[in-house]
C-alpha cells in the first residue's frame, strides 16, 4: 500500500491528468474509489476520483478535468486489476460518465463475504480486522461539491484509497487457500455486467417501481410508457426522478389511467403545478401505453402463495442455509435470499426454482446440493449437544 510519506498528488488540469495516467500506465493494479453527490441531479455528478498504486496516490478533480479519456482508458485496460470496495456505484458512475465497462475488478468487500467477513462489511470495519488501522469517518456526510476541499476531506478521500491494496492481498491469499478464487472472478464478473444497468434502455425503468407486477397487462403497458416519459423528463431537466414525479404516484396514474387532464387532475397525489406542467405529456403517455398491442404488453411471472407447509418449508432451508454457511465460513446472503428460498420451497426445488442462483455454478456445490437433500429427506437439521450447534445430519 502507498506508504504514509508519500506526498498525494492534486490533479487540477488536464496536463497534470496526463501526466499520472502516464505513470499509472506501468502499475499492474491500481486501488480506486470516487466520491460524488446525487441528491439534486438526474445522474449522480462525480466530483473526485481517489488513485493509489504501491508508489503514488492521488485525487483527480472533476470539476477541474473536463476531459477524462486518458484515464478511462486505463480503466478499461485488461492487463491492469482494478481494486475497489463496495464499487457497484463507481462502476456505474464510470459507466455514465464515460461509457467505460472497468475490467478487471476485485471487490474487497465482495471477496470479504466470501472468506467469513460478513455481508456488506464497511471499508473502515475491514481495515481495522485485517490492517489494525482505525479509520476516522467524520466526513461521510460532507458536501463533495464545495471548492476547496478541506484538508478533513482530501485526508478522508486518501484514506478509502490507500488500504486497498493491504486487502486485496489478504483477501486473495485467503480466497487461494479455501479454492474460491474462481468463485469470487465469478461474482466480479457478474459485477461487472450489472454496472451498465444505469444505462439500461428507459423502456425497462418500470421493473424498477416497486408494486408493478401487480397491475394488470394494460396498466403496465401505461407504467412502461410513464415510466419511459419520466426518465427522458428528468434527465433534460437535470432532477432526480421523484422530483418530476414520484414512483407511487405513477403507479396510481398507470392503475386508473386518466385520459383528460380532468381525470389526472383528480388522481390522489397529483398537484394541479404538476397537472399544469406535465399533464399534456402524461395523457399522451398513458394513451400510446393504452394503445400497444395486446400481445406487446409486459408480463410478469405470477408467484404462487406461500401455504403454511411451504412457510415452514422456508424456515427450514433457511436455518439449513446458514448452518452451512457457518460450516464454509462464507455470508449465508451472498448465497440465497430469502424471496429466492420462498421459490425453492414452493417448487420444491423443481421448476422455477432450478433457475435460482443457489443451483448454480458454485453456489450450488457448496450448498444447493444440500438443500436438495434437505427436500428429499436425507439430510437434517439438528442440534448436537457434544458441540453446542445446529448441524446437519445424514438420514
Amino acid at each position: 500500500m502507498p506508504s504514509e510519506q508519500v506526498s498525494a498528488q492534486y490533479i487540477q488540469d488536464e496536463a497534470a491528468l496526463r501526466e499520472l495516467s502516464e505513470r499509472l500506465r506501468d502499475s499492474d493494479r491500481l486501488a480506486l474509489d470516487t466520491e460524488f453527490m446525487g441528491e439534486d441531479s438526474f445522474a449522480p455528478r462525480l466530483e473526485i476520483i481517489q488513485v493509489a498504486t504501491d508508489d503514488l496516490i492521488a485525487i483527480i478533480d472533476r470539476r477541474a478535468v473536463p476531459a477524462l479519456d486518458r484515464f478511462l482508458d486505463l480503466l478499461t485496460d485488461p492487463g491492469i486489476l482494478k481494486i475497489v470496495h463496495a464499487g457497484r456505484q463507481d462502476l456505474e458512475i464510470f459507466s455514465v460518465e464515460g461509457g467505460a465497462t472497468l475490467t478487471p475488478v476485485f471487490d474487497t468487500q465482495l471477496a470479504a463475504a466470501m472468506v467469513g467477513y460478513g455481508t456488506q462489511i464497511g471499508y473502515a470495519q475491514l481495515v481495522q480486522q485485517v490492517v489494525g488501522a482505525s479509520l476516522e469517518k467524520t466526513e461521510t456526510f460532507t458536501n463533495w461539491a464545495q471548492r476547496p476541499l478541506t484538508p478533513q476531506q482530501i485526508e478522508y478521500a486518501l484514506e478509502d484509497v490507500r488500504y486497498l491494496f493491504a486487502l486485496h492481498a489478504h483477501l486473495h491469499e485467503r480466497l487461494k487457500t479455501l479454492g474460491r478464487l474462481e468463485w469470487a472472478e465469478e461474482e466480479f464478473r457478474r459485477l461487472q455486467a450489472v454496472s451498465g444497468e444505469e444505462a439500461r434502455a428507459p423502456q425497462l425503468r418500470y421493473q424498477r417501481i416497486r408494486g408493478w407486477e401487480s397491475l394488470r397487462p394494460r396498466a403496465r403497458g401505461v407504467l412502461r410508457e410513464l415510466a419511459v416519459w419520466r426518465e427522458q423528463e428528468a434527465q433534460k431537466r437535470d432532477r432526480p426522478r421523484g422530483r418530476i414525479l414520484r414512483d407511487d404516484i405513477l403507479l396510481e396514474i398507470a392503475r386508473r389511467g386518466p385520459t383528460t387532464l380532468a381525470g389526472l387532475s383528480n388522481l390522489r397525489g397529483v398537484q394541479p403545478s404538476q397537472v399544469d406542467k406535465y399533464g399534456e405529456s402524461l395523457v399522451r403517455a398513458i394513451q400510446r401505453g393504452l394503445s400497444v398491442p395486446e400481445r406487446e404488453l409486459p408480463s410478469a411471472e405470477k408467484r404462487k402463495r406461500m401455504d403454511p407447509e411451504s412457510a415452514g418449508l422456508a424456515d427450514l432451508l433457511g436455518t439449513a442455509l446458514k448452518v452451512r454457511a457457518v460450516e464454509t465460513s462464507i455470508s449465508p446472503q451472498l448465497l440465497a435470499s430469502s424471496a429466492d428460498l420462498e421459490v425453492f420451497a414452493l417448487e420444491r426445488g423443481r421448476g422455477a426454482a432450478e433457475n435460482l442462483p443457489i443451483l448454480q455454478g458454485w453456489r450450488r456445490a457448496l450448498a444447493g446440493e444440500h438443500l436438495l437433500q434437505v427436500m428429499d429427506g436425507k439430510l437434517t437439521v439438528g442440534y448436537d449437544p457434544e458441540t453446542g450447534q445446529v448441524k446437519l445430519f445424514e438420514r
